[in-house]
């Protein structure tokens, strides 16, 4: 299998903002996509070897991850990710189920997203700093199928992998959710990753999730206390109250934050 080259798909620079990224973030974002292109060796052995490539900030969301999973180990439930983009967040509660629970196969992993960018925008999402990516089809992703086969070839070399275990739902997520949780009367929820960005599938995952939580339980915010993205701020204040949660954050990471049930 050959690498497609990473620009036929997105420039690395299509995802700054202008107010937070600088011409040498460009140039680091442009400058580590060409050179994964023309290094040695394989691609298998480029991705063994992807600390050389990764930005740091995909390696900070990883190990905020990996924090977050530790403390749900003795908590029952699956994990929903709400707001797959390119898949790194799902695939990264997937790597990290595989190594500290292995034989766990009740704790299922769920990904919503409909792949095709940003669609219910409403003017609880509107700020003077918004992101730019704030319109219909920003951020789009059309990697569904990419990800179904991620899934069966991860599943291959997987210690269960003959039981199903990370599954995606694309569609309007203010459809999916509802539906899901509808049709899986069973679903309890250990952890709840909000990275849609915006008011109304907040509302919506909150709304229909939330109370199949338990004590313990995780709710993890990707863009609380964000101007960019001022909609999940809102339909978490709406629904929960900001002063009824004790919201924490890791040292390490700007963006990430989360509450325990209690």
């Amino acid at each position: 299998m050959t690498l497609a080259p990473l620009r036929a798909r997105s420039d690395p620079s299509s995802f700054a903002e202008p107010r937070t990224n600088t011409d040498r973030d460009l140039a680091y974002r442009n400058g580590v996509a060409d050179h994964f292109e023309s290094a040695r060796g394989s691609t298998y052995e480029k991705l063994w070897s992807f600390a050389r490539f990764a930005p740091r900030q995909r390696l900070t969301m990883l190990l905020s991850k990996f924090e977050l999973m530790k403390q749900i180990l003795e908590v029952q439930g699956s994990i929903v990710e709400v707001g797959v983009h390119f898949g790194a967040g799902l695939f990264e509660w997937t790597q990290l189920c595989e190594i500290l629970e292995p034989r766990n196969y009740q704790r299922t992993i769920h990904g919503f997203d409909n792949f095709e960018g940003f669609q219910a925008i409403t003017e609880k999402d509107d700020h003077a700093r918004k992101s730019v990516h704030l319109r219909p089809g920003g951020l789009s992703a059309n990697v569904y199928e990419d990800l179904l086969e991620n899934i069966r070839i991860y599943d291959s070399a997987r210690a269960l992998g003959h039981i199903e275990k990370v599954f995606l739902h694309k569609g309007n997520a203010l459809e999916t959710i509802p539906a899901f949780v509808e049709a899986n009367p069973q679903l309890v929820v250990s952890l709840l990753y909000l990275d849609v960005d915006l008011y109304a599938p907040t509302k919506v995952a909150i709304e229909c999730l939330y109370d199949r939580m338990p004590k313990g339980a995780i709710l993890v915010f990707d863009e609380l206390n964000c101007d960019k993205f001022p909609g999940e701020t809102v339909a978490v204040h709406e629904l929960l109250g900001i002063g009824n949660l004790r919201i924490r954050r890791s040292p390490f990471d700007t963006w990430m934050s989360y509450a325990i049930k209690e």
